[in-house]
Protein backbone atom coordinates (compact mmCIF):
# COMPACT_ATOMS: atom_id res chain seq x y z
CA UNK A 1 0.00 0.00 0.00
CA UNK A 2 2.97 2.27 0.65
CA UNK A 3 3.94 2.08 -3.01
CA UNK A 4 0.58 3.28 -4.32
CA UNK A 5 0.82 6.52 -2.38
CA UNK A 6 4.20 7.52 -3.79
CA UNK A 7 5.12 9.20 -7.09
CA UNK A 8 5.65 6.82 -10.03
CA UNK A 9 9.31 7.79 -10.28
CA UNK A 10 9.84 6.71 -6.69
CA UNK A 11 7.82 3.50 -7.25
CA UNK A 12 10.31 2.46 -9.91
CA UNK A 13 13.16 2.56 -7.38
CA UNK A 14 11.78 -0.53 -5.63
CA UNK A 15 9.66 -1.12 -2.53
CA UNK A 16 12.53 -2.07 -0.22
CA UNK A 17 14.48 1.03 -1.18
CA UNK A 18 11.34 3.13 -0.74
CA UNK A 19 10.91 1.93 2.83
CA UNK A 20 14.51 2.91 3.47
CA UNK A 21 13.93 6.33 1.93
CA UNK A 22 10.85 6.87 4.09
CA UNK A 23 12.61 6.03 7.33
CA UNK A 24 16.38 5.95 7.56
CA UNK A 25 17.04 8.72 5.01
CA UNK A 26 14.42 11.17 6.24
CA UNK A 27 16.59 13.80 7.92
CA UNK A 28 16.24 14.52 11.63
CA UNK A 29 17.04 18.17 10.95
CA UNK A 30 17.01 20.43 7.91
CA UNK A 31 19.08 23.52 7.19
CA UNK A 32 16.95 26.33 5.79
CA UNK A 33 18.73 28.75 3.46
CA UNK A 34 16.75 32.00 3.49
CA UNK A 35 16.96 33.64 0.06
CA UNK A 36 14.31 36.35 0.48
CA UNK A 37 16.57 39.40 0.71
CA UNK A 38 18.28 38.48 -2.56
CA UNK A 39 16.20 36.11 -4.68
CA UNK A 40 13.01 37.38 -3.11
CA UNK A 41 13.54 41.09 -3.66
CA UNK A 42 15.47 41.09 -6.94
CA UNK A 43 12.29 40.92 -9.01
CA UNK A 44 10.47 43.77 -7.26
CA UNK A 45 9.58 46.49 -9.76
CA UNK A 46 9.83 49.31 -7.23
CA UNK A 47 13.20 49.93 -5.59
CA UNK A 48 13.19 48.66 -2.02
CA UNK A 49 15.02 51.16 0.25
CA UNK A 50 18.40 50.04 1.54
CA UNK A 51 17.27 50.57 5.13
CA UNK A 52 14.35 48.19 4.59
CA UNK A 53 16.65 45.50 3.18
CA UNK A 54 18.94 45.85 6.18
CA UNK A 55 16.04 45.69 8.63
CA UNK A 56 14.62 42.64 6.86
CA UNK A 57 17.92 40.79 7.14
CA UNK A 58 18.36 41.79 10.78
CA UNK A 59 14.90 40.49 11.63
CA UNK A 60 15.50 37.24 9.76
CA UNK A 61 18.78 36.79 11.66
CA UNK A 62 16.83 36.77 14.93
CA UNK A 63 14.51 33.91 13.93
CA UNK A 64 17.06 31.12 14.23
CA UNK A 65 17.72 30.82 10.50
CA UNK A 66 21.29 29.54 9.98
CA UNK A 67 21.78 31.13 6.54
CA UNK A 68 20.46 34.42 5.16
CA UNK A 69 21.47 35.23 1.60
CA UNK A 70 22.05 38.97 1.62
CA UNK A 71 22.43 40.41 -1.87
CA UNK A 72 24.01 40.02 -5.28
CA UNK A 73 27.20 41.68 -6.50
CA UNK A 74 26.00 41.99 -10.07
CA UNK A 75 25.99 44.98 -12.38
CA UNK A 76 23.08 47.35 -11.62
CA UNK A 77 22.48 47.32 -15.37
CA UNK A 78 21.30 43.71 -15.07
CA UNK A 79 19.61 43.75 -11.65
CA UNK A 80 18.94 47.34 -10.53
CA UNK A 81 17.35 46.19 -7.27
CA UNK A 82 20.75 44.93 -6.06
CA UNK A 83 22.66 48.16 -6.81
CA UNK A 84 23.09 48.86 -3.08
CA UNK A 85 24.84 45.53 -2.39
CA UNK A 86 27.83 47.04 -0.59
CA UNK A 87 25.70 49.26 1.66
CA UNK A 88 23.43 46.35 2.57
CA UNK A 89 26.23 43.90 3.36
CA UNK A 90 28.10 46.43 5.45
CA UNK A 91 24.96 47.71 7.18
CA UNK A 92 23.53 44.51 8.62
CA UNK A 93 24.05 43.03 12.07
CA UNK A 94 26.27 39.96 11.79
CA UNK A 95 25.12 37.21 14.14
CA UNK A 96 27.83 34.67 15.05
CA UNK A 97 25.70 31.62 14.23
CA UNK A 98 24.38 32.93 10.91
CA UNK A 99 26.06 32.79 7.50
CA UNK A 100 25.53 35.71 5.11
CA UNK A 101 26.42 34.58 1.57
CA UNK A 102 26.20 36.87 -1.46
CA UNK A 103 25.98 36.06 -5.16
CA UNK A 104 29.02 36.79 -7.31
CA UNK A 105 28.70 36.06 -11.05
CA UNK A 106 32.32 36.73 -11.94
CA UNK A 107 35.73 37.69 -10.55
CA UNK A 108 34.89 41.40 -10.48
CA UNK A 109 31.81 40.70 -8.39
CA UNK A 110 33.77 38.36 -6.12
CA UNK A 111 36.48 40.93 -5.48
CA UNK A 112 33.92 43.63 -4.73
CA UNK A 113 32.06 41.30 -2.37
CA UNK A 114 35.19 40.34 -0.43
CA UNK A 115 36.22 44.00 -0.22
CA UNK A 116 32.81 44.73 1.27
CA UNK A 117 33.26 42.03 3.91
CA UNK A 118 31.68 38.91 2.39
CA UNK A 119 32.72 35.68 4.11
CA UNK A 120 30.84 33.34 1.75
CA UNK A 121 29.78 33.62 -1.88
CA UNK A 122 27.58 31.80 -4.36
CA UNK A 123 27.82 31.27 -8.11
CA UNK A 124 24.85 30.51 -10.31
CA UNK A 125 24.80 28.39 -13.44
CA UNK A 126 22.00 26.76 -15.40
CA UNK A 127 21.11 23.41 -16.91
CA UNK A 128 19.53 25.20 -19.88
CA UNK A 129 21.73 26.76 -22.55
CA UNK A 130 19.18 29.43 -23.49
CA UNK A 131 18.48 30.39 -19.90
CA UNK A 132 22.20 30.70 -19.23
CA UNK A 133 22.53 33.19 -22.07
CA UNK A 134 19.46 35.15 -20.93
CA UNK A 135 20.42 35.12 -17.24
CA UNK A 136 24.18 35.70 -17.27
CA UNK A 137 24.81 36.51 -20.93
CA UNK A 138 27.02 33.53 -21.75
CA UNK A 139 26.88 29.83 -22.58
CA UNK A 140 27.01 27.12 -19.92
CA UNK A 141 30.64 26.32 -20.77
CA UNK A 142 31.58 30.00 -20.71
CA UNK A 143 29.88 30.42 -17.34
CA UNK A 144 31.84 27.51 -15.91
CA UNK A 145 35.08 29.11 -17.02
CA UNK A 146 34.08 32.33 -15.25
CA UNK A 147 33.23 30.35 -12.14
CA UNK A 148 36.56 28.52 -12.25
CA UNK A 149 38.35 31.85 -11.79
CA UNK A 150 35.99 32.81 -8.94
CA UNK A 151 36.47 29.47 -7.19
CA UNK A 152 40.24 29.68 -7.51
CA UNK A 153 40.24 33.18 -6.00
CA UNK A 154 37.88 32.02 -3.24
CA UNK A 155 40.12 29.07 -2.41
CA UNK A 156 43.12 31.37 -2.02
CA UNK A 157 41.14 33.49 0.46
CA UNK A 158 39.44 30.52 2.21
CA UNK A 159 36.00 31.80 1.19
CA UNK A 160 33.38 29.01 0.87
CA UNK A 161 31.49 28.86 -2.42
CA UNK A 162 27.95 27.59 -2.91
CA UNK A 163 26.73 26.68 -6.39
CA UNK A 164 23.29 27.09 -7.91
CA UNK A 165 21.91 25.21 -10.90
CA UNK A 166 18.84 26.89 -12.41
CA UNK A 167 16.08 25.31 -14.50
CA UNK A 168 16.59 21.78 -13.17
CA UNK A 169 12.97 20.76 -13.79
CA UNK A 170 12.09 22.96 -16.76
CA UNK A 171 13.06 26.07 -18.69
CA UNK A 172 10.91 28.99 -19.88
CA UNK A 173 12.69 28.88 -23.26
CA UNK A 174 13.63 25.25 -23.88
CA UNK A 175 10.83 23.70 -21.77
CA UNK A 176 12.09 20.21 -20.91
CA UNK A 177 15.51 19.82 -19.27
CA UNK A 178 17.08 16.37 -18.98
CA UNK A 179 18.22 15.09 -15.57
CA UNK A 180 21.58 14.27 -17.18
CA UNK A 181 22.08 17.92 -18.16
CA UNK A 182 21.39 18.92 -14.55
CA UNK A 183 23.81 16.33 -13.19
CA UNK A 184 26.51 17.38 -15.66
CA UNK A 185 26.44 20.99 -14.44
CA UNK A 186 26.12 20.00 -10.78
CA UNK A 187 29.18 17.73 -11.01
CA UNK A 188 31.22 20.45 -12.70
CA UNK A 189 30.32 22.96 -10.00
CA UNK A 190 31.29 20.46 -7.31
CA UNK A 191 34.58 19.79 -9.06
CA UNK A 192 35.27 23.54 -9.16
CA UNK A 193 35.10 23.56 -5.37
CA UNK A 194 31.50 24.32 -4.43
CA UNK A 195 30.76 22.79 -1.03
CA UNK A 196 27.01 22.66 -1.72
CA UNK A 197 24.90 22.56 -4.90
CA UNK A 198 21.40 24.05 -4.85
CA UNK A 199 19.12 22.57 -7.51
CA UNK A 200 16.57 25.15 -8.56
CA UNK A 201 13.12 24.67 -10.09
CA UNK A 202 13.30 28.23 -11.37
CA UNK A 203 9.86 28.44 -12.96
CA UNK A 204 8.05 26.09 -10.59
CA UNK A 205 6.97 23.50 -13.16
CA UNK A 206 8.35 20.50 -11.30
CA UNK A 207 6.26 17.59 -10.03
CA UNK A 208 7.11 14.95 -7.43
CA UNK A 209 7.85 12.55 -10.29
CA UNK A 210 10.22 14.89 -12.12
CA UNK A 211 11.89 15.90 -8.84
CA UNK A 212 12.54 12.24 -8.00
CA UNK A 213 13.88 11.47 -11.47
CA UNK A 214 16.20 14.46 -11.46
CA UNK A 215 17.51 13.76 -7.95
CA UNK A 216 18.03 10.09 -8.74
CA UNK A 217 20.32 11.06 -11.64
CA UNK A 218 22.23 13.70 -9.69
CA UNK A 219 22.60 11.41 -6.66
CA UNK A 220 24.10 8.72 -8.88
CA UNK A 221 27.04 11.09 -9.39
CA UNK A 222 27.18 13.24 -6.25
CA UNK A 223 26.60 12.54 -2.54
CA UNK A 224 23.23 13.72 -1.28
CA UNK A 225 24.99 15.47 1.60
CA UNK A 226 26.16 18.22 -0.77
CA UNK A 227 22.75 18.83 -2.37
CA UNK A 228 19.99 21.35 -1.67
CA UNK A 229 16.66 22.03 -3.37
CA UNK A 230 15.31 25.43 -4.36
CA UNK A 231 11.64 25.34 -5.36
CA UNK A 232 9.39 28.01 -6.76
CA UNK A 233 5.70 27.59 -6.03
CA UNK A 234 4.16 28.60 -9.35
CA UNK A 235 1.72 25.67 -9.42
CA UNK A 236 1.57 25.12 -5.64
CA UNK A 237 3.58 21.91 -5.85
CA UNK A 238 6.74 23.14 -4.11
CA UNK A 239 5.99 21.52 -0.75
CA UNK A 240 5.18 18.17 -2.37
CA UNK A 241 8.42 18.36 -4.33
CA UNK A 242 10.38 19.19 -1.18
CA UNK A 243 8.83 16.19 0.59
CA UNK A 244 10.15 13.92 -2.18
CA UNK A 245 13.61 15.47 -1.82
CA UNK A 246 13.50 14.85 1.94
CA UNK A 247 12.48 11.22 1.39
CA UNK A 248 15.50 10.85 -0.84
CA UNK A 249 17.85 12.20 1.83
CA UNK A 250 18.17 15.90 0.99
CA UNK A 251 18.53 17.97 4.17
CA UNK A 252 19.04 21.53 2.86
CA UNK A 253 16.10 23.57 1.56
CA UNK A 254 16.12 27.09 0.13
CA UNK A 255 13.08 29.25 0.87
CA UNK A 256 11.99 32.87 0.85
CA UNK A 257 10.11 34.67 3.60
CA UNK A 258 6.49 35.34 2.63
CA UNK A 259 7.07 33.56 -0.68
CA UNK A 260 8.86 36.57 -2.17
CA UNK A 261 10.58 36.09 -5.47
CA UNK A 262 10.60 35.35 -9.12
CA UNK A 263 13.36 35.75 -11.66
CA UNK A 264 13.78 38.74 -13.97
CA UNK A 265 15.11 36.40 -16.68
CA UNK A 266 12.48 33.64 -16.31
CA UNK A 267 9.10 34.72 -17.72
CA UNK A 268 6.23 33.22 -15.73
CA UNK A 269 8.26 32.40 -12.64
CA UNK A 270 6.34 33.19 -9.48
CA UNK A 271 7.70 33.43 -5.97
CA UNK A 272 9.83 30.98 -4.08
CA UNK A 273 8.27 28.56 -1.67
CA UNK A 274 7.53 30.50 1.53
CA UNK A 275 9.94 29.90 4.40
CA UNK A 276 7.04 29.87 6.87
CA UNK A 277 5.32 27.07 4.94
CA UNK A 278 8.49 24.98 4.82
CA UNK A 279 9.21 25.45 8.53
CA UNK A 280 5.62 24.59 9.47
CA UNK A 281 5.58 21.49 7.25
CA UNK A 282 8.88 20.28 8.67
CA UNK A 283 7.68 20.81 12.24
CA UNK A 284 4.61 18.68 11.46
CA UNK A 285 6.92 15.98 10.13
CA UNK A 286 8.96 16.06 13.33
CA UNK A 287 12.02 17.52 11.57
CA UNK A 288 14.02 20.16 13.42
CA UNK A 289 14.98 23.48 11.81
CA UNK A 290 15.91 25.66 14.78
CA UNK A 291 13.65 28.39 13.36
CA UNK A 292 11.08 30.21 15.51
CA UNK A 293 7.92 30.17 13.38
CA UNK A 294 6.20 32.98 15.29
CA UNK A 295 9.17 35.29 14.78
CA UNK A 296 9.30 34.29 11.13
CA UNK A 297 5.62 35.14 10.68
CA UNK A 298 6.31 38.55 12.21
CA UNK A 299 9.05 39.12 9.63
CA UNK A 300 6.67 38.03 6.88
CA UNK A 301 4.11 40.52 8.10
CA UNK A 302 6.76 43.27 8.22
CA UNK A 303 8.03 42.88 4.66
CA UNK A 304 4.54 42.30 3.26
CA UNK A 305 3.41 45.54 4.87
CA UNK A 306 6.35 47.41 3.37
CA UNK A 307 5.55 45.99 -0.06
CA UNK A 308 1.83 46.66 0.47
CA UNK A 309 0.62 43.14 -0.17
CA UNK A 310 -0.91 40.22 1.66
CA UNK A 311 1.64 37.77 3.13
CA UNK A 312 2.40 35.15 0.52
CA UNK A 313 2.61 32.05 2.71
CA UNK A 314 -0.23 29.62 3.24
CA UNK A 315 0.48 29.35 6.93
CA UNK A 316 0.19 33.13 7.32
CA UNK A 317 -3.19 32.95 5.60
CA UNK A 318 -4.31 30.09 7.82
CA UNK A 319 -4.51 27.59 4.96
CA UNK A 320 -2.08 24.98 6.25
CA UNK A 321 -2.95 24.40 9.88
CA UNK A 322 -5.99 22.30 9.04
CA UNK A 323 -4.29 20.38 6.25
CA UNK A 324 -1.01 19.12 7.72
Amino acid sequence: MLQSRLPRALQRIGIQQLRALSSSLLPKSVKIVEVGPRDGLQNEKTTVPTAVKIELINRLSRTGLPVVEVTSFVSPQWVPQMADHTEVLQGIEKHPNVSYPVLTPNLKGFEAAVAAGAKEVAIFGAASETFSRKNINCSIDESLERFRVVCQAAARKNVPVRGYVSCVLGCPYEHGVSPKAVADVAVKLKNLGCYEISLGDTIGVGTPDSMAMMLKEVMSRLPVSCLAVHCHDTHRRALDNIKVALQMGVSVVDASVSGLGGCPFAPGASGNVATEDVVFMLSQMGIETGVDLDKLLDVSSYISGILERTPGSRVARGEMRSKL
